[in-house]
Parts: structure tokens; sequence; C-alpha cells
């Protein structure tokens, strides 16, 4: 099975709530390589290669985000994969 690369926009109270560290954690559970960083609007914006089986069970995690976020949309955009990432990072 091929990797895919999904590009993620992550909108809802989801700064200062340790969501980019959730996100890495889950990451790295998952095997998917990439990266979150937040963004000036309050948002968080990620980057992620894997399988689009494994990929979707990240969306469904970044749906709920960590105990403390409030996620209120979660706008996903499914890219070519280049296979450039090693692992996944905090931006």
């Amino acid at each position: 099975m091929g990797i895919t690369r999904y590009h993620l926009i992550i909108k809802g109270r989801v700064q200062g709530v340790g969501y980019r560290m959730s996100a890495y954690d889950a990451a790295i559970d998952l095997g998917i390589t990439g990266w979150v960083k937040n963004l000036h609007d309050g948002s968080v914006e990620v980057l992620a290669e894997s399988d689009k089986a494994t990929l979707e069970q990240f969306v469904s995690w970044a749906k709920k985000g960590p105990d403390y976020a409030k996620v209120s949309e979660v706008s996903t955009e499914e890219l070519t994969a280049t296979g450039e990432f090693e692992r996944f990072n905090i931006r």
C-alpha cells in the first residue's frame, strides 16, 4: 500500500491546550511522518504522510484532540506524498 499526504487545518480552542504535543504523540504512535505547528490565527496546521487508513485514524483523533481542546473544524486536503519526512516534528 502506498503512502498518502494529508494537509490538515484544525480550528477551535487548539492553542495553549497541548494540542501540538498530543498530535505529536498520536502521530508517533501511528507511525506517521510530517509536522505540526501553530498558526497566527489560532489554528493548528498538520502535514502528515502515511497510508490512507492510518491517516484517517489520525484525522479521527484530530477531531477530538487532547482533553482541554475544543475542536470546531478540521479541514483535510489529500495531496500527493513526497516521502520527504523521516519522522514527525513539532514546528
